[in-house]
């Protein structure tokens, strides 16, 4: 692909393609998601031309979270904060399902508790904010874990991925959506002309924030591929780690299990 750098497991030092120091990654990234809070869903449209939505339900339909009024499910999204995953998971349990949607930044999670408010299941959700590698949560609290398009943003990931199976039950389940590795000749080349030439000069149209948009677009090709990343999801300590491509690897869906 032509834009695609050598990866690392490691977004430390990296601010998209900026190297940074470590300590001040964190507050870069959350000056980006405090600009561009009230505007996210839009980002994720320009970024997938609308496809993320459909990527969500699928996400939700491969966890199969049981639709029993009479079965529990508690459900933990990181970096979850405008509530769409939390949102689709409420829609499809029965009465004892539940989400607790943790995110680091406020302002993102105001946007969710904005749109829970104006859902008829919004009062199954319930908002923290916190950091995905210290989560606020005691170890075996949660039957799912999920994470859509946040987990690129976290400066160790490492350090997360050992969270989630933390605060997993013992047969819990990981997912993990994110944008990927282009897999289809052709389409990845065309991606890269979207993402780099269209995606940045859409959000200064749009949102008059061209520079958030090229962080995220850049931090995207920062990310481990598909291979890499399911084995730092074994690593982990997930066992049964696999993968779905969407969209020719657009993004893809990694899933994981504590066993």
């Amino acid at each position: 692909m032509g834009y695609r750098h050598d990866l690392m497991t490691s977004t430390a030092n990296t601010f998209g393609f900026r190297t940074v120091d470590e300590e001040q990654r964190q507050g870069l990234v959350n000056e980006v998601f405090s600009s561009v809070a009230n505007r996210y869903d839009l980002m994720n449209d320009l970024m997938s031309a609308g496809m993320h939505r459909l990527w969500k339900n699928d996400l939700i339909n491969w966890m199969n979270p049981p639709v029993s009024n009479d079965v529990p499910h508690d459900l933990l999204d990181v970096a979850g904060g405008t509530a769409d995953v939390a949102l689709r998971h409420a829609h499809v349990t029965g009465d004892k399902g539940r989400a607790t949607v943790c995110d680091i930044s406020n302002e993102m999670l105001m946007e969710g508790v904005r749109k829970a408010e104006t859902d008829p299941d919004g009062q199954k959700l319930t908002f923290v904010q916190g950091n995905a590698q210290d989560l606020p949560f005691p170890e075996k609290s949660f039957d799912a874990y999920t994470i859509a398009f946040g987990i690129r943003n976290v400066t160790h990931i490492d350090v997360a991925l050992r969270e989630a199976f933390r605060v997993l039950k013992p047969g819990g389940r990981f997912l993990c959506l994110e944008f990927s590795e282009v897999q289809i000749p052709i389409l990845d080349k065309a991606y890269d002309a979207w993402s780099f030439q269209a995606i940045p000069r859409l959000g200064e149209l749009t949102a008059g924030d061209r520079d958030s948009y090229q962080y995220l677009v850049e931090s995207i090709r920062k990310f481990p591929k598909q291979e890499q990343f399911a084995t730092m999801i074994r690593d982990a300590g997930l066992e049964h780690a696999t993968y779905r491509n969407l969209t020719g690897g657009i993004a893809a869906i990694h899933s994981g299990w504590k066993i």
